[in-house]
């Protein structure tokens, strides 16, 4: 039975360059072409790490500065929405669903991708080595293998000298 609900597109965003371009990258490529009969519906997700995380293992006085740590996590991450509200608005996308949700980026994003039942993944690639990878974690390899959808990582190119 066909449906005429259009499809969901997530895209994962951070306080990154990266993760603004990819963003940017998905509006031009996939709005503002088709404006303003767009082919998705948008969900803009940014996964804010809990207070805790920030703190590590400082013992009985990080529950002092928990309280700091987490108001000053709420402000980054309205901070970054706004971003993406601006950038959505100056292309004309104005229907885009805003979240910030509490987690790592890995689960956050693929969580995001069963609740709105998204088609596509788009997130942005920071192009760590693979000594970096490896410490850190490639949140776009991992929503790569896991998420329910397709995912498109967004690249930014390299600047030539």
């Amino acid at each position: 039975m066909a449906t005429s609900e259009k499809p969901v597109m997530v895209v994962g965003i951070d306080d990154s360059e990266h993760s603004v371009y990819a963003l940017e990258w998905a509006l031009d490529h996939f709005f503002a072409p088709y404006a303003p009969n767009f082919p998705f519906n948008l969900a803009v997700v940014h996964a804010r790490p809990p207070p805790t995380s920030a703190i590590g293992f400082a013992g009985l006085e990080a529950a002092e500065v928990l309280w700091y740590v987490d108001a000053d996590l709420k402000k980054i991450a309205a901070r970054i929405l706004e971003k993406a509200k601006e950038i959505c608005c100056s292309k004309s996308v104005n229907n885009v669903i805003l979240e910030v949700v509490e987690g790592d980026a890995r689960n956050v994003l693929c969580e995001a991708v069963e609740k709105h039942h998204a088609s596509m993944l788009v997130v942005g690639s920071h192009g760590y080595g693979s000594i970096k990878r490896a410490v850190l974690g490639s949140v776009s390899d991992y929503c790569a293998h896991q998420a329910h959808c397709s995912v498109m990582v967004v690249k930014r190119p390299k600047i030539k000298h």
